[in-house]
């Protein structure tokens, strides 16, 4: 059972998606293939329904978060993200690592709830950017093996995103 995500929901493929489109599009297919549609049907039939919603749940969680998407986007052609062994980044996306994990350990030091809070606001728009140039490098100059370097950084943006809302929770606490 190796159905392309896209072509499972019958939605063009590419990085730009309607969200609600994509919603839809699982609703039905869930409403198809859903398990208690074949609580009466023989064995084999309630296993390869229960196979069917099990990609439409893996499909629809690829394609509903950005990160998951431009991954699954890059191995469907072909572009191996080499996560655990390639850490290459541009230098300086390497220097801002740097100065994040410094503002963080310094906010973390004096437990500074402002400068946590900016540096989460500097988290974000760094997504948004990463998220626009995969969003380009896929959708416009279908560029996979490019994407792929702004996959592994928005990996580390989400990744570092969370370690600064978890010292936030933690001076709330």
């Amino acid at each position: 059972m190796n159905q392309n995500y896209f072509e499972l929901f019958a939605l063009p493929v590419g990085f730009a998606l309607d969200s609600a489109a994509l919603d839809q599009a699982y609703r039905r297919v869930q409403g198809e293939v859903h398990p208690d549609k074949f609580a009466h049907a023989g064995e084999a039939e309630r296993r390869v329904a229960m196979q069917w919603a099990t990609l439409a749940n893996e499909a629809y969680q690829a394609l509903k978060s950005p990160l998951k998407r431009a991954r699954y986007l890059c191995e469907i052609n072909g572009v191996d993200l080499q996560i655990e062994t390639n850490t290459s980044m541009a230098p300086a996306f390497l220097m801002q690592q740097m100065d994040w994990r410094d503002a963080l350990d310094d906010a973390k030091g004096v437990a500074n709830e402002a400068a946590l809070l900016k540096l989460e606001g500097e988290l974000k728009r760094a997504r948004a950017a990463e998220i626009e140039a995969i969003a380009k490098l896929i959708d416009e100059q279908k560029d996979y093996a490019g994407a792929a370097r702004h996959v592994r950084q928005l990996m580390f943006v989400d990744k570092f995103g969370e370690e600064v809302a978890n010292a936030v929770e933690a001076l709330d606490a």
